[in-house]
C-alpha cells in the first residue's frame, strides 16, 4: 500500500509548507508535557521512499544524524553560498538521505476526554508524522516547532508507535542555504502535551513603556463549537485583571465572533511601572486563565512580560524614546559536539559571555533560535533581531520573485512572529537573510505590518541599493560590511531616511576585527549611525576524531579547553568531513573558538562599549563619562592603577561618582605623579559592586586608561668591546639560535588570503626571499651588515649597525623597501632563542593578543605570560600572537636567567615556537610541532588585520608603506 505522504512527494513541492499542522502561537510551556527526548530507533534510508526493512540502529533525539554514528553513512558539510547539490530550485538530489525515527507512546490514562498535541521542536528539513501506520502530517521550516493535533489517532491508556521521517534534501533546501554546517535530523526536543479541548490558542500581549498593558486571547474548543458563557482572566503579578466588556460589546455588534472562534480581550494600566531595556531587563510575571461558564480554570497559559515600546523617529531608532547604539553580534544555534543541538544552559553561556563582554544586541542569524534563547534575552537583557528561516543565496534572484514559493515566506516570517511575539527582547522583525528582493518578501513584510505595527521590520536585500528610500520592506537601512566611510557620507549626505545599523560587519574570521575601534568612533560621532551586528560569535569548528574522520559527538565533551583540543582531535571546518564541494574554514569566523573561549577580539569589544569612560586628562584631574542609556553607574566599582615605566605599579580604591546617562564630571587624581620614573599610566578598573544574573561581584566590565606623562628619553652608551657574528654577518649569541635578520613576511591571516593580499605577497617573493650579504665592516668593536634580499621582483636593502653598549648590543637597523612592495606584511626583525626560556615579561599593551588596528582593548601595563600562552590557535594556523606598542620585554628561564630586550619606540613583537613558515604550511595544529626555543619578531611596521576576508580591509593609515624604515633595539643579557 503507498503510504499517501510519501506520494504527495514534498520534499519537491515548495507549495506544500504543511499539511496536517496546527497554527502557530505563542511559546507556552505546559504543565504535565511528558518529553520524548532520548533514544529512538533509527533507520537511515538512502532516498525517502525506500522500504524500511532491515536492522534498527538508534539515534538520540534531539540531535543531528550526521553528528551521531547511526548517521554513518551522512556526515557534516559545510557550504557558505554553494548548494551542496547541483539540482536547481525546487529540485533535490536522486541520493536523498532520509532518516526514519520510531519509538512507543504510551498515553497516560488520566489524558481521556483531552486533547492531545504532539510537538516536534525543530526538523530538517521535512518531517512527515505518523501514528501507527496512520499519515498525521506535514512539516516543512528546519528551525520551528511543529504541532500535530494526536487526539483522534492515540487513545488515553493504550501504546501507540510514532514514526517522524526526515527527509534531508528538498525544496526548502534552497531557502535554507545558510552559511552553516548542512546537517538533518530532529535537533530539539520532542514532546506531547495535552490540553482541555476548550482551550487558549494564542494570546498575544502588548505592554508598553506607560504602563498600558493588552492581552488579546484566541480561544477554540476541539469538540467543534464554543461553549456560550466562557471567559478569560489574567493576573499580573499578584493584580487580578479581568475580560473587557467593551472589546466583547464590540464583537457582538461587528459578529466577528461565531461558535467556533472565540476572542476575548484584558486591558488594564500599571500604575509606576518598571520598564523593560537591555541595562535593565525588568520583567512581571503574566498568567491567564481561560474559565468554563462555571468558572473552573479550563486553560492556563503562563509569561514573563516587559512593558517597552520600540518606534523610529526620523533616523532613530528609539526603546523607550531613547536612541539606544547597537552593540551586536550574529548567533547561530551551535555546539561542537552535536551540531545545532543546544540546551538552555548552552545559551544562558552564550548571553553571559556576551554580556560580559559589552553586547546588547543579538541577530538570530539566519533562522528564529530555540525558543529557550528568547527568555534568556528577556532576562538578561538583549535586544534581539529575530530573523526568519529564509535564505537562498545560491538562487536567489530566481527564488524572490518565484510564485512557487510565496507560501513558504509568508508562512516562515508569520511563524515567527506568532511564536516570539511576546518577548519584550525582540525588538525588529527581520524577513530572512541574502536572499535578493522580491514580491515573496513584500508579500510577507504584508502580512508583518498588518499582524505587528509595534516593531520595525528589517531587510538587507530590500535596503541594498538604495538606504535612503522609504519604499521597500525595510524599515531600517541595515547594509553588509559596508566601509565605514561610507556610512558616514551617507548620514552627513541630508539623503538619509532611517536608521542605519549594519547587519553584519567586521567579519571575525580568524586574527581579525581590525580598526573596530575606528568604526565605532565613527559611529558615536556622527548622527544617524546606531551601530550594527558582528559576524558572528561561533567559530563553527565540530570535535573530529583524527583517527577515523569523525564527529567526536557527544562522547567528546571534555577533549578541549581554551581552544586546544586533545591529542588525537582536531576542530573540523569545510573539506574535513571528505566533501568535495565546501567553503573550507569560513566557517570558523567568530569571536568565540567552538568551546566558547573568548577570541582577543572580544577583549577589543570590551573597551569599545565600556559603559565608564575617561573622557580627558585636565591638570590635576581626569573627566569621567556615563555612556550607558538608562542607568547610572551605582552597580559598578573600580580601583586606580597607576603604571609606570620602571616597573612600579601603583593601586588605589576609586569612588565612581553619581552620573544619569551622558553625564560628565571632574574627579581629582587619586596619585601624586611621581617625579621620576618615565612613561605613566592610569588605569581605572571597572568591576561589577554585586552579583549579577550575568556576572558575580567583582567581574571585570572595562578597563579604561589615559596617560599622563610621556617616555623619557634613554641613552646606550657605547663601550668597549666587539661583537661577534659569522662569515654571513648574522649576530652569534650564546642566547640565540639564530640571529636577528630581515622579516617582511607573516603567516597570511585569512583575511590576508581570502583579500587578495597574501597572494600578491607570494607574487612577489616575499615568502622565500632570498638573503645575499653585501658587506660585513668592523670599526671599533661595531660592526655593519649590508645585505639584499631577493624576491621574485625587487630587492631589498637592508642595514644593521651592531654595536656594544652597556650590559648588550645596540642593533640599529634600515630597510629600504622598493616601489613595488607598497603594501606588506611587515619590517622588522626575527630571531631564535635557545630553549629554556619559557616566560615573557613585557612593559605594553596586553596581556591579550593585540595589533596596530585592534589595540583599544589592551591597555598599556606591566604583563607577564608562559609563552605557551601567548600563541592564539585559530583554526587555521596563521599570523597570532602579537603585542602591540611594546617599549621593553624579557624572556627568562625559571631560575631568573634570561635575555630582555628595550625597544627605541613602542614596537609590535611576537613571541611563539613557530615560524612563520610553519604556521604558513600547516592548515591545522595538530599539524603544528613547537620548537623549543622562541621565534621572536621585533617590527618596525606591521600591517594592521582589517576584515577583508569579508568586508573592508584595514585602512590606509596601518598599511606598511614602501620607503625606508628605521629601528633599533638593545639585547641583553638578563
Amino acid at each position: 500500500m503507498t503510504d499517501p505522504l510519501l506520494a504527495l512527494r514534498p520534499w519537491e513541492a515548495p507549495e506544500v509548507a504543511s499539511w496536517g499542522r496546527l497554527a502557530a502561537h505563542a511559546v507556552d510551556r505546559r504543565a504535565g508535557a511528558l518529553s520524548l527526548d532520548g533514544d529512538w530507533r533509527f533507520r537511515l534510508l538512502p532516498v525517502p521512499d525506500a522500504p524500511v526493512g532491515g536492522a534498527w540502529s538508534s539515534a538520540y533525539v534531539p540531535g543531528a544524524w550526521t553528528m551521531q554514528s547511526a548517521g554513518a553513512g551522512d556526515l557534516p558539510q559545510y557550504t557558505n553560498v554553494r548548494m551542496p547539490f547541483p539540482d536547481v530550485p525546487p529540485g533535490s538530489p536522486a541520493a536523498n538521505p532520509t532518516g526514519v525515527y520510531e519509538r512507543e507512546l504510551d498515553i497516560p490514562a488520566d489524558w481521556s476526554g483531552r486533547r492531545i498535541v504532539l510537538q516536534v521542536g525543530a526538523a530538517e528539513s521535512v518531517l512527515l508524522v505518523h501514528v501507527d501506520g496512520r499519515p498525521v502530517g506535514i512539516s516543512k521550516d528546519s528551525h520551528l516547532a511543529a504541532e500535530f493535533d494526536l487526539t483522534n489517532v492515540v487513545r488515553a491508556g493504550e501504546r501507540s508507535v510514532l514514526r517522524l521521517t526526515v527527509v534531508k534534501w528538498s525544496d526548502a533546501s534552497h531557502i535554507e542555504d545558510q552559511d552553516h554546517w548542512w546537517h538533518a535530523g530532529i535537533t530539539r526536543s520532542v514532546l506531547l502535551y495535552a490540553t482541555d479541548p476548550l482551550h487558549l490558542a494564542d494570546v498575544t500581549v502588548r505592554a508598553g513603556y506607560d504602563g498600558g498593558l493588552r492581552v488579546d486571547c484566541r480561544v477554540r474548543d476541539a469538540r467543534g463549537a464554543l461553549p456560550s458563557g466562557w471567559y478569560v482572566s489574567a493576573d499580573l503579578a499578584g493584580q487580578l485583571l479581568s475580560q473587557d466588556a467593551e472589546f466583547d460589546r464590540l464583537n457582538a455588534e461587528d459578529e466577528r465572533v461565531s461558535d467556533f472562534l472565540g476572542e476575548a480581550r484584558i486591558q488594564a494600566t500599571v500604575p509606576e511601572v518598571r520598564t523593560w531595556n537591555a541595562e535593565t531587563p525588568e520583567l512581571y510575571d503574566l498568567t491567564v486563565r481561560l474559565h468554563h461558564p462555571d468558572g473552573t480554570a479550563a486553560d492556563t497559559s503562563r509569561h514573563r512580560i516587559g512593558f517597552r515600546d520600540v518606534e523610529i523617529a526620523g533616523r532613530d531608532l528609539l526603546v523607550n524614546g531613547e536612541r539606544v547604539f547597537i552593540r551586536g553580534v550574529n548567533r547561530h544555534d551551535f555546539h561542537p559536539l552535536t551540531g545545532r543541538t543546544v540546551t538552555s544552559d548552552d545559551m544562558r553561556a552564550d548571553l553571559v559571555l556576551l554580556k560580559r563582554f559589552g553586547f546588547n544586541a543579538i541577530r538570530t542569524s539566519h533562522y528564529p533560535c530555540d525558543p529557550a534563547l528568547y527568555d534568556l534575552a528577556d532576562e538578561l537583557g538583549f535586544y534581539v533581531v529575530d530573523e526568519a528561516d529564509i535564505e537562498s543565496h545560491d538562487h536567489a534572484h530566481e527564488i524572490a520573485d518565484d510564485p512557487r514559493y510565496l507560501n513558504a515566506f509568508v508562512d516562515r516570517v508569520s511563524r515567527m512572529v506568532l511564536r516570539d511575539k511576546n518577548h519584550p527582547s525582540v525588538i525588529v522583525w527581520s524577513l530572512g537573510n541574502e536572499s535578493d528582493y522580491g514580491a515573496n518578501h513584500d508579500a510577507a513584510a504584508g502580512w508583518v505590518r498588518r499582524h505587528d505595527p509595534t516593531r520595525p521590520i528589517q531587510y538587507e536585500g530590500a535596503a541594498k541599493l538604495d538606504w535612503a528610500a522609504t519604499d521597500d520592506a525595510s524599515d531600517i537601512a541595515c547594509p553588509m560590511y559596508a566601509p565605514i566611510e561610507d556610512c558616514v557620507a551617507h548620514a552627513l549626505s541630508g539623503r538619509q531616511t532611517r536608521p542605519l545599523i549594519q547587519c553584519e560587519y567586521s567579519h571575525a574570521m580568524g586574527n581579525s576585527n581590525g580598526t573596530l575601534a575606528d568604526h565605532w568612533a565613527a559611529i558615536e560621532s556622527t548622527p544617524g549611525l546606531q551601530g550594527g551586528f558582528i559576524w558572528e560569535f561561533w567559530d563553527h569548528g565540530i570535535l573530529q576524531r583524527v583517527s577515523d574522520g569523525r564527529p567526536a559527538g557527544r562522547a567528546g565533551a571534555g577533549l578541549y579547553d581554551n581552544g586546544v583540543t586533545a591529542p588525537g582531535h582536531r576542530w573540523a571546518y569545510g573539506g574535513d568531513f571528505g566533501e568535495t564541494i565546501h567553503d573550507g574554514a569560513f566557517v570558523a569566523d567568530g569571536v568565540v573558538f567552538p568551546d566558547r573561549t573568548p577570541k582577543p577580539a572580544l577583549y577589543e569589544h570590551r573597551e569599545i562599549a565600556a559603559p565608564v569612560r575617561i573622557e580627558c586628562y585636565r591638570h590635576e584631574g581626569i573627566v569621567l563619562g556615563n555612556h550607558q542609556h538608562f542607568r547610572g553607574l551605582d552597580w559598578l566599582s573600580g580601583t586606580w592603577e597607576l603604571s609606570l615605566a620602571d616597573g612600579r605599579t601603583l593601586t588605589a580604591p576609586a569612588e565612581l561618582p553619581h552620573l544619569r546617562p551622558g553625564e560628565t564630571a571632574a574627579v581629582p587624581l587619586p596619585f601624586a605623579v611621581p617625579c621620576d620614573g618615565g612613561e605613566t599610566w592610569l588605569t581605572l578598573r571597572v568591576t561589577t559592586a554585586e552579583d549579577l544574573p550575568w556576572a558575580p561581584r567583582g567581574t571585570e566590565v572595562c578597563v579604561p586608561q589615559v596617560r599622563l606623562r610621556g617616555p623619557s628619553v634613554s641613552w646606550n652608551v657605547p663601550v668597549e668591546g666587539a661583537v661577534r657574528v659569522d662569515d654571513e654577518g648574522l649576530l652569534l649569541h650564546p642566547l640565540l639560535t639564530a640571529g636577528p635578520t630581515l622579516s617582511l613576511w607573516r603567516a597570511p591571516t585569512d583575511n590576508d588570503e581570502l583579500g587578495g593580499t597574501a597572494p600578491r605577497w607570494r607574487t612577489w617573493g616575499l615568502d622565500a626571499l632570498v638573503r645575499k650579504a653585501v658587506s660585513v665592516r668592523r670599526d671599533d668593536g661595531r660592526v655593519t651588515v649590508d645585505a639584499e634580499y631577493a624576491g621574485t621582483v625587487g630587492v631589498v636593502r637592508h642595514r644593521q649597525v651592531l654595536t656594544p653598549v652597556e650590559g648588550g648590543i645596540l642593533i640599529a637597523e634600515e630597510a629600504e623597501l622598493p616601489e613595488e612592495f607598497d603594501d606588506v606584511a611587515r619590517v622588522g626583525s626575527v630571531f631564535e632563542t635557545v630553549g629554556g626560556l619559557d616566560l615573557l615579561e613585557w612593559f605594553g599593551r596586553g596581556p591579550w593578543e593585540s595589533y596596530p588596528d585592534r589595540s583599544a582593548g589592551a591597555p598599556v601595563g606591566h604583563h607577564a605570560l608562559p609563552v605557551d600562552e601567548l600563541f592564539t590557535p585559530y583554526l587555521r594556523p596563521q599570523e597570532s600572537g602579537g603585542r602591540h606598542g611594546v617599549r621593553r620585554f624579557t624572556l627568562s628561564a625559571p631560575d631568573a636567567t634570561g635575555l630582555e630586550v628595550e625597544l627605541d619606540e613602542p614596537r609590535q613583537i611576537s613571541v611563539t615556537r613557530f615560524r612563520a613558515e610553519d604556521l604558513t604550511a600547516a592548515t591545522h595544529h595538530d599539524q603544528l610541532a613547537p620548537r623549543p626555543g622562541c621565534v621572536v619578531h621585533v617590527d618596525a611596521a606591521h600591517r594592521g588585520l582589517g576584515t577583508a576576508s569579508c568586508g573592508p580591509d584595514t585602512s590606509a593609515s596601518y598599511l606598511v608603506s614602501p620607503g625606508v624604515h628605521r629601528w633599533s633595539w638593545t639585547l641583553r643579557v638578563h
